[in-house]
This record gives C-alpha cells, sequence and structure tokens, in this order.
C-alpha cells in the first residue's frame, strides 16, 4: 500500500504544482496585460496631444515623435559612456577632447553656412540630412559596443564624433520645423512640445539603457543603435514639406546691401556673414547675442565639471554623485524652462531673455565666489533653466520681427551659431586648469561681456521696424552705371 499511496502523493504533488503554476501564469499575465494597457493608455494620451491643434495634420508630430527617439538614443548613450570614456587619465583625456573639438569645429564652423543652401539644391535634402545624422550616431555606437568590450583605442574618437552628429541633428531639425508649423501655431508651441518630448525621451531612454547596461555596457549600446536606426526610419518618413524651401528667401537678401543685389550673390564668406547680421532686428540680434551666452555656459558647464570632479571631487562627497546631482539639476531647470515659459508667454520675451541671462551670471559668480555643493546645485539649475528660457523667448522674438519668407534661414542660422558656442564653451571648459574659482570666474566674465554686448547692441544701432518687410527685386530697383552697361 505505500507504493500506491506515494504514487498518488505524487500525482496529487504535480497535481498541485500544476494548478500553482497556472495561477501564477494567469497572475503573471494580467499584471503584464494591466501594464500593457496602461502603457498603451498613456501611449494614446501623448500620441493625442503631439497631434493635436493641428500638428498631425501638419506632420510636426511626426517630427516630435522624431525628436522624442533621438533623445532615447542619447540617454542610452550617455548612461552607456558613464564610467566608461572617462577611465581614460585626465591628462591624455583633456588633450584628446581638445584635439578633437579643434578639427571638428573648424569644418563645422566653415560649412555651416552653406548647409541651407547646399541641401536647398537637393531633393528630399533635409530629411536626409537628419536621417544621416541618426544613422551615423547608430553606426559609431555599433563601433562604440565593440570598443567597450575589447578596450578599442577608437572609443574616445566615435564616442565625441556621437556628440558632433548630435550637434549637426540640432542644426537640422531647426530648419525643419518653422516648415511644419500648423496655422495659428508658433514656435515657441512648437519647441515647447519638443522640449517635453526630449525629457520623456530621455527618461525612458535612461531607464532602458540602465537595465541593459547591468548585463554590460556594451549592451547598451547596442540598444542605443537600435534606436537610432529606428529614428533613422522616421526621419527619412518626414514629410515633403520639410525639403520645400517655395517662397523663401535669405535674410541677406532683405537687408541693406553695400552692392547691387545681383552682386550680392557673388558676396565672399564674410561679408555675407556681415549681410545677414547687419539684416538683422535689433531684437533679433541682441536675442541671439544672449542665447550664445547661455550656450557658452551649458558647453562649459558639461565638459568642465566632468573633468573637475575627477581630479577635484568636493570634500566627503564623490565626484561621479556630484556631477549627476549637478546634471540632473539642469535637466530639471531645463524642463522647468519648458513650463515657466509656456506659463509667462504674455510677458515680452526680450524681458524674459534679459532676466534670464542675468540669473545665468549671477549664479556662475556665486559659483566661483562661494563654491561648494550648493552653490554649483544651483548654477545647474539656472543654467538649464536660462537656456530653456532664452531658446523660447529668441524663438518667439525671431517670429515676432522676422517675416515668414526668411524666417526659416534666420532660424536655422541662428541654432548653427547656438550650436558652435557650445563648442567654444567646451573648449574652454577642458583649456582652463582645474581650479574651480579660476573656471568659474573665467565664464562668469565671459557672461558679463555677453550681457554687456546685448546692451550695446541694443544701444547702439536704431531700432527698425518690428517686421523685417518681404522685397522683391525689381529691374529698377538699382541704378544703372554711368556708362548704361549692366
Amino acid at each position: 500500500m505505500g507504493a500506491p499511496t506515494g504514487r498518488r502523493a505524487a500525482h496529487a504533488l504535480r497535481v498541485g504544482a500544476a494548478r500553482a503554476g497556472r495561477v501564477v501564469g494567469r497572475g503573471t499575465l494580467a499584471g503584464a496585460r494591466l501594464a500593457g494597457r496602461g502603457s498603451r493608455a498613456g501611449a494614446r494620451r501623448a500620441r493625442a496631444y503631439t497631434h493635436s491643434a493641428g500638428a498631425g495634420e501638419s506632420g510636426l508630430a511626426r517630427l516630435v515623435e522624431l525628436h522624442f527617439v533621438n533623445l532615447m538614443g542619447d540617454a542610452a548613450l550617455t548612461v552607456s559612456l558613464a564610467g566608461t570614456i572617462f577611465a581614460i587619465p585626465t591628462d591624455e583625456a583633456r588633450g584628446q577632447v581638445a584635439q578633437f573639438l579643434a578639427l571638428t569645429m573648424a569644418p563645422f564652423a566653415l560649412l555651416a553656412p552653406f548647409i541651407g543652401p547646399l541641401l536647398d539644391r537637393f531633393r528630399h535634402g533635409r530629411r536626409w540630412a537628419i536621417g544621416t545624422t541618426l544613422a551615423l550616431r547608430a553606426f559609431l555606437c555599433w563601433v562604440l559596443a565593440g570598443a567597450v568590450a575589447n578596450d578599442s583605442p577608437w572609443l574616445f574618437p566615435a564616442a565625441l564624433g556621437c556628440l558632433v552628429a548630435s550637434k549637426a541633428y540640432g542644426v537640422t531639425r531647426a530648419s525643419a520645423v518653422p516648415r511644419l508649423l500648423p496655422p495659428g501655431f508658433s514656435l515657441v508651441n512648437a519647441n515647447s512640445r519638443n522640449a517635453l518630448a526630449g525629457v520623456a525621451g530621455m527618461a525612458v531612454g535612461g531607464g532602458l539603457a540602465g537595465a541593459a547596461a547591468r548585463v554590460g555596457p556594451e549592451w547598451s549600446l547596442r540598444l542605443a543603435f537600435v534606436i537610432y536606426v529606428v529614428g533613422t526610419v522616421l526621419a527619412i518618413r518626414l514629410p515633403a514639406r520639410v525639403d520645400s524651401s517655395s517662397g523663401e528667401q535669405d535674410i541677406a537678401d532683405t537687408g541693406p546691401l553695400p552692392v547691387p543685389h545681383r552682386e550680392a550673390r557673388r558676396l565672399g564668406l564674410f561679408q555675407r556673414l556681415r549681410a545677414r547680421v547687419a539684416a538683422l532686428p535689433v531684437p533679433v540680434l541682441t536675442a541671439l547675442c544672449s542665447a550664445v551666452g547661455a550656450r557658452l555656459l551649458t558647453g562649459f558647464l558639461t565638459l568642465f565639471m566632468a573633468f573637475l570632479m575627477r581630479e577635484h571631487p568636493l570634500p566627503g562627497h564623490s565626484g561621479t554623485f556630484v556631477l549627476a546631482l549637478v546634471v540632473g539639476a539642469a535637466g530639471a531647470g531645463n524642463a522647468l524652462g519648458t513650463v515657466v515659459g509656456n506659463a509667462l508667454r504674455r510677458l515680452r520675451p526680450d524681458l524674459i531673455i534679459a532676466v534670464a541671462l542675468i540669473a545665468d551670471v549671477l549664479a556662475a559668480l556665486a559659483a566661483a565666489l562661494f563654491y561648494s555643493l550648493t552653490t554649483l546645485l544651483v548654477l545647474g539649475l539656472v543654467a538649464g533653466l536660462g537656456a530653456q528660457l532664452i531658446k523660447l523667448s529668441s524663438d518667439a522674438v525671431v517670429q515676432r520681427d522676422i517675416d515668414e519668407t526668411v524666417r526659416t534661414r534666420v532660424f536655422a542660422w541662428s541654432e548653427t551659431v547656438l550650436q558652435i558656442a557650445w563648442v567654444v564653451g567646451g573648449g574652454i571648459g577642458i583649456a582652463l586648469p582645474l581650479v574651480p574659482r579660476l573656471g568659474f570666474g573665467v565664464i562668469s566674465g565671459l557672461l558679463l561681456l555677453v550681457l554687456a554686448a546685448s546692451v550695446r547692441i541694443r544701444m547702439s544701432r536704431p531700432h527698425g521696424p518690428h517686421r523685417t518687410p518681404h522685397r522683391t527685386p525689381h529691374p529698377t530697383s538699382h541704378p544703372s552705371p554711368p556708362d548704361g552697361s549692366r
């Protein structure tokens, strides 16, 4: 009887285990379904928001979704390289960063004025340009995955190549935003949606990459590769309006030129840039000058803090922990700037820009005079908040004071200048000795110079009309030479 009893007990145990397994499986499946429903509900709400107010019909929603994916990839890349790229000795790393920034900024700065006109000559130019910046980062992330696993010397160049491609993405995307605005939609509204999508993308991408990095940093880099590939496809599928330049002019063609219009096309690079600056209204030029100061600060803070916390961490605190706190404060300030910028849209954008720049100066001075964890966190928060407020307000000034026929070119051109300012700020951050009060004192002085320059521009140049006029060249608008030849 012992054997049948043992078999019945074993059979009962198997049945009980099977039932328990089915219960656990059903519970797990129900939990997964519930989580899936919550995710789908959140995705539906987010999609409804991005497609609202005509953004779905104009194609702006596609660009917002692309920016979400782009920031997902950037966050995954950042998480992957944390603790890896800065494992190189400090002196060697600073030298490599300085050399690479010098090599990449020169062609970027020289070729930037030609990017817009060059893309205008090719069909699907902007979509493919945006897609190329994403595809390049996908390729470099795949290279980085192998470099991290094999300790390859290509680690540092590939990582900095991703940074440059990210900045190039910002320039090419800037030229697409005004072309996709729905009727009655402002640049501030569009960039606010992009900023919110970017914050969400960073949160999602950082979380996924953090989970993948537990297996190994190369796996989070492979995740970034997949994300950038998806972004490349989304970029190519942007609406055809992104490539259209119908009815647009260059800003230099609408301002006061020292030579006839026909000869203006043959101006050299610096004369062309001078003509562009001369054509900008005073409020736009003032806003651009202030925005340059904000980008100088963010570029400086990014690289100077990264190396400073390696060599001279605050007493009693881990350098990595302090760096994470400052970066988090800057990200929180950036997100807060989007909310505050929308809440203050009734105020004059010129006033918001001036106050934000003064706040940047004061925060940098506080970090230089009273260097501590508190002042560093305040500086990070104010830098992120000021950069976002100045960006949104500058967009509002451009939309208010620049005619629609040249607005897209001005927007893309100014974004190029701001990206170069970030690189210059980063270069200053790695060139200075790693002395906290010296570094923050230098950037404070530069910001004071930017503030003085913006005041001088507003006081010295006469105020023109609120909107750059759309002037169509007329055959008789320029007098003929004395000999009657043309």
